[in-house]
């Protein structure tokens, strides 16, 4: 492929020589952006310096990519999406930091990702095979894992985990520094701002509870049953006892303590700095 380069202001408008028309001729893209085979980019998208993008990766109309933003291979980007712009945070001064986005990611119409921080370590990361639904933001820092489904109109603040294989509903909030455990199941219209343990399900706004073991999510995971009665029996002794946490935590783990997945619980809730919902 051509590429035929022409200064247009601080960007380089770049107009390519069709040979297999995978790049429109609108697209603006800067000359140090590393495109890979067969992407696809669509009218009047801009591609910022730095950018890397993987195979296979379609890039559709009017999308903004900002610089030092990574995206994966296979990954389809829908139109109006604002991906590594500069961090919503009064402590952010310019200082070179990226947003990381791996592969197979569905991105929907005008899904909002801020790059990170120095202060949060500088990185804002979205795992493999993650879908995020139209009008979600990703603040600066943000951790999301695998195989998470972000609904449409969530907003979270900076430096919010979201660990693997977690779904969260449409029109959440969630508040800065908060961590949601893997296979977590949170409903729509919720507001979070404490940490939601592993394999839980929830719902709500000022008055948000635990309902328990997301119990149809993980037998579609391919859980067995007797994992998941063991997940039953650890909420009901953790979060139905008026005896120290501590006190239950420790029996719980003497109880349960072949089974990984009530390791990972007990562990979480005793790592939680902003405590966990019950």
């Amino acid at each position: 492929m051509k590429i035929i380069q022409a200064r247009a202001g601080r960007l380089w408008a770049v107009c390519y020589e069709r040979l297999d028309m995978n790049i429109h001729p609108t697209a603006v893209i800067d000359p140090s952006a590393e495109i890979g085979p067969d992407v696809r980019i669509g009218p009047y998208t801009v591609i910022n310096q730095g950018v890397v993008i993987g195979e296979g990766t379609e890039v559709m109309a009017h999308v903004f990519v900002d610089a030092h933003t990574r995206i994966g291979a296979n990954c389809v980007i829908f139109p109006m999406a604002s991906l590594g712009t500069a961090p919503q945070d009064l402590k952010y001064h310019g200082e070179k930091t990226e947003a990381v986005i791996g592969d197979n990611v569905l991105i929907r119409e005008f899904v909002t990702v801020n790059r990170g921080t120095a202060y949060g370590g500088g990185r804002t990361g979205i795992g493999d095979g993650c879908m995020l639904m139209a009008y979600v933001h990703v603040a600066h820092d943000c951790q999301v894992g695998r195989n998470v489904v972000l609904v449409n109109n969530l907003a979270m603040a900076g430096h919010v985990i979201i660990e693997d294989e977690v779904y969260v509903g449409g029109m959440v909030g969630i508040h800065q520094m908060v961590r949601i455990g893997t296979h977590a199941f949170i409903g729509g219209f919720s507001r979070i701002i404490k940490d939601i343990p592993p394999y839980m399900i929830g719902q709500g706004g000022d008055d948000f509870q635990l309902h328990g073991p997301n119990s149809i999510g993980l037998r579609r995971k391919g859980f067995t049953r007797e994992t998941i009665s063991a997940l039953k029996e650890a909420f009901r002794m953790i979060f139905r006892s008026p005896r120290s946490q501590h006190e239950v935590l420790e029996e719980v783990l003497a109880e349960f303590a072949e089974v990984p997945e009530v390791r990972n619980l007990v562990d979480f809730i005793k790592a939680s700095k902003r405590g966990v919902y019950k």
